[in-house]
């Protein structure tokens, strides 16, 4: 039996050694337990860098925030403008001037199929119903929105310059975030009541109108790993500066306690947020069961929480 489990100890450090060392892929990274916030793993995690379309996050969750604020319907529609067409990079959905469609098609095209300009019609419509005391153009004060709601939750080493995370070397300085404060606005976004859902459909038809016809279009979640190690978001990013990015999350069934008639019941949900990868569907599948792992010796510790390894 001690020479049982002396193996077992073997394995799981290799294990352990075997998920790090495909890691090393990734410059930088943070796995989180969503429901405290406690750091499970983590690499150069408060390095600022660029995570290119992991901002569609912070587009998205403003945009429920708004709606919820001011009970306004995602069945609402928004017309893609001329301008939006300008903001360059992706067009999966293939959006011209002048179609419509309504917020929540638009939401699904940003989240899942990535569309650059699907995010700026969100960004233009939704900004220019914002409080706006610089008088700024629509999507540059939704814009400035995004950028408080980075205060409000803590994002220190966050700024946004656009609704997309197009980092080209046209703008004069280049936005960023880290993982950490990745995490932080993660987290945010699974305590909204529509962000898991949207997040967690592998493919979706969104309805464009053009010229009185409507067009149905089929998406497909560029996070190819939903599914797999009870991953179930969030957001995939790639350009030239940043890398691979992507942003995981898995849930676990609760754990439940009873300490006689008291019933105790603990989520279990970590994120996964990994920058600068070479290969993010490996080093996500590698961090991802690095999580899980370094969960269960957590749990298994009591789950202690120390400020310092708090989010």
């Amino acid at each position: 039996m001690q020479r049982l489990n002396i193996f077992r100890r073997i394995a799981a450090a290799f294990l352990l050694f075997a998920f790090a060392s495909v890691a090393n892929g990734a410059r930088n990274y943070i796995i989180v337990d969503n429901q405290t916030g406690v750091i499970l793993d983590s690499r150069d995690h408060n390095r600022k860098v660029q995570v290119a379309s992991l901002t569609k996050i912070a587009t998205a969750v403003l945009v429920f925030d708004w709606a919820q604020l001011k009970n306004v319907d995602l069945n609402e529609e928004a017309t893609v403008s001329s301008g939006a067409l300008q903001a360059g990079g992706a067009n999966p959905v293939g959006l011209q001037a002048g179609d419509t469609l309504s917020l929540r098609d638009l939401l699904y095209a940003a989240l899942l199929a990535s569309d650059n300009i699907a995010a700026t019609v969100l960004a233009e419509h939704v900004g220019a119903r914002l409080p706006n005391s610089q008088s700024l153009p629509p999507a540059e004060n939704f814009v400035s929105h995004m950028n408080a709601l980075t205060r409000t939750l803590g994002m220190k080493r966050t700024l946004f310059l656009n609704p997309t995370g197009i980092d080209d070397a046209s703008q004069k300085s280049l936005p960023h975030s880290t993982a950490s404060d990745m995490a932080r606005l993660t987290r945010y976004a699974y305590s909204e009541a529509d962000f898991p859902f949207f997040v967690a459909q592998e493919t979706r038809v969104v309805h464009v109108k053009r010229g009185g016809a409507d067009l149905p279009v089929t998406l497909r979640n560029t996070n190819t790993l939903l599914g797999r190690d009870n991953i179930d978001g969030v957001k995939t990013g790639r350009t030239s500066r940043a890398g691979e990015c992507l942003i995981l999350s898995s849930e676990k069934l609760p754990e439940v306690q009873r300490e006689g008639t008291t019933v105790y019941v603990t989520p279990r949900r970590i994120i996964v947020v990994l920058l600068g990868s070479h290969d993010r569907l490996r080093d996500g599948t590698s961090l991802m069961q690095l999580g899980w792992s370094r969960y269960a010796e957590w749990a298994a510790a009591g789950r202690k929480t120390k400020s310092s390894s708090l989010l």
